[in-house]
Parts: structure tokens; C-alpha cells; sequence
């Protein structure tokens, strides 16, 4: 964990140090955060009484919540496996990453590992489950960490999906052209995505595939893609308008070292019809295998998937 100086801001709240009874046998976990700047030096107990557990189904937004009702906020989902949170760091560095392109006040990393550590004391030690971290503007308002038992995706790692490529509606410029629209930082709206899951849905679909409207490929609703084409893994470059994957990053780090090829590049639409496996992959559902995209049938290859699930449930920081 970061060190930090024990010094304090003199509007420090003063709340005691978070400590909960032990995790029921429903187990989950909540916690109210005082959202620190990111420059302010305190540690220790200090750090601890920004922290206060709730119940939850606790009642804990006024009338008029702003982030709630208009998605002005960030998060960040991260993945519980036998006690260890998941790429941790690359989580944090993203969730400061989204605040920047929101123009939110930065996040102290430090009082967010000391929120993560206090909800891993407070889970049992085996299982699988999800961290969702919340930052929303005002810097009057709360922060959120929520942690629940993941669902148990294992059914659909092993069958796979049916996806769909939708038109996201903005050509692969859009992001540098209009960076008010906030391409590539992972918000709160998540309205359009929810959207196009339904779509794919009537469309006799599982998934859907976001493309621009010049024909580049983007990445799943709510995961990133990876397709093999040629014996290469690939996934679409986040110039075009891509949320960056911790997950498909470190993906790509497993396949590099196990000799394997990877690249991040644009990738055509029309280059989805050459590939030969795809996967869409994300933190808290792992790796699922495409058995079709857009009606073309993708035979899954069992022994790679396999192999990835086996490597995202291993600790990993």
C-alpha cells in the first residue's frame, strides 16, 4: 500500500475506524467514503475514519441525487477471487484516468486501497465477488465502495455467446473531435448500453459488438474483444473511441509471455469475418468464448479459454 504522511487536513471527518461485525452468511459489504483530495497527506487511523460501513440496504441518497439521475460520476468494477483483488493498481489508475476525462476531482489511490482492504477483511476468504467503486463530482458528496458475490458466470464461459455488431453512432475520430463526449472513460450513463443489449437481444443475439459508423471495430457493452485472426490475438486500438480493458491488458500480458502473438490495432468490420475464435472478456465475467458474430458461426477453442479462466482466477496485481 502507498505511504503516506500522517499529517491531517483540519476538515478531517471524525468518524471512528471502520469496524463491522463479521460478514453474514448472505455476504456483502458497503462503505460510505469522505473522498479525500488527491494531495492530502494522511495515513494510518486517519485514513481508516474516512471510511464508514453501511448496511446494503441501507437508505443513502437524498432527493435530487445528481450523479444518480444523470450519470455525472465514474466507477469501477473489480474482481474478488479467494480474497485477492484483481489488478488493483490498474483499476485505481483507471478510475483516476475516467475522472480526468470528467473533470472530477482526482482520487486519492491511497484511501481507495485502504477502502478495498477494509471490504477484504469483511468477505470470506473463498469465493468470487465484485468490487464496484463509485466517484461522482461533488466533492460534498460520498464516495462508494460496494462489494457482492459475483454471479456464477461459469455456464456461459463454457457454452459462449451469439454477438452482433450495432452502430455506436460516431465515426473513429470522434473521440479527438469531441472529447466532451467522454469516449473511452467508463461513466455512470450506462443507458446506451443496456440499450444495445436488448437490441442484440431481438436481434436472436446474446451480445452486442459496438462499431463506428466508418466501419472500425469497438468492443463489447459492457467488455472488451479480442479476436484471433491469422494466429494473431487482437484487439481494437482505444484511439478509436475504446474503453481501455485491465482485463484484456493483462490478457495480452499472459499470451506474450506463453508465446504467443498479440497486437492493438484498428480492426475492420469486415476483418471480424477472417477471425477464427473471438473472445469478450471483462473482470468480474472473465473470459467468454463468441460462437457467432453477425450470423458467422466460430468454433470455441476450449483449451485457450480454459487456460485464460485459469489465469484471471490466480492472483494478479
Amino acid at each position: 500500500m502507498t505511504p503516506l504522511s500522517a499529517a491531517a487536513p483540519a476538515d478531517l471527518p471524525a468518524r471512528g475506524p471502520a469496524s463491522p461485525p463479521p460478514a453474514a452468511a448472505g455476504p456483502g459489504f458497503a462503505l460510505r467514503i469522505a473522498a479525500l483530495p488527491a494531495a492530502a497527506l494522511v495515513g494510518g487511523a486517519q485514513l481508516r475514519a474516512t471510511l464508514t460501513p453501511v448496511g446494503l440496504d441501507a437508505v443513502a441518497l437524498r432527493v435530487g441525487e445528481l450523479a444518480e439521475q444523470r450519470g455525472d460520476g465514474v466507477f469501477e468494477s473489480i474482481s474478488v477471487v479467494d480474497g485477492h483483488a484483481q489488478e488493483l493498481r490498474a483499476h485505481l489508475e483507471r478510475l483516476a484516468f475516467s475522472a480526468r476525462r470528467c473533470e472530477l476531482p482526482a482520487p486519492h489511490l491511497a484511501q481507495w486501497e485502504e477502502a478495498v482492504a477494509v471490504a477484504l477483511a469483511h468477505l470470506p476468504a473463498q469465493g468470487e465477488f465484485g468490487l464496484r467503486l463509485v466517484l461522482e463530482r461533488d466533492p460534498g458528496r460520498p464516495a462508494w465502495l460496494v462489494a457482492t458475490r459475483a454471479a456464477d458466470s461459469s455456464a456461459v464461459r463454457a457454452r459462449g455467446v451469439r454477438a452482433v455488431t450495432l452502430d455506436r453512432g460516431f465515426d473513429s475520430a470522434a473521440a479527438a473531435r469531441a472529447p466532451w463526449l467522454l469516449i473511452g472513460a467508463k461513466t455512470l450513463s450506462y443507458a446506451v448500453n443496456m440499450a444495445a443489449l436488448r437490441e442484440a437481444r431481438r436481434r436472436g443475439a446474446d451480445e452486442a459488438i459496438f462499431v463506428t459508423s466508418d466501419g472500425l471495430v469497438l468492443e463489447g457493452a459492457t467488455s472488451s474483444l479480442i479476436v484471433r485472426i491469422g494466429g494473431e490475438h487482437v484487439t481494437p486500438a482505444p484511439t478509436a473511441g475504446v474503453l481501455q480493458g485491465t482485463t484484456q491488458q493483462s490478457l495480452f500480458g499472459h499470451l506474450e509471455r506463453t508465446g504467443r502473438r498479440t497486437a492493438t490495432r484498428g480492426i475492420r468490420v469486415a476483418s471480424l469475418a477472417r477471425a477464427d475464435a473471438a473472445w469478450l472478456v471483462s473482470s468480474i465475467r472473465g473470459v467468454v468464448p463468441l460462437t457467432a458474430i453477425d450470423g458467422r458461426e466460430l468454433e470455441i477453442d476450449v483449451a485457450l479459454t480454459s487456460e485464460l479462466h485459469a489465469y484471471l482466477r490466480s492472483p494478479r496485481d
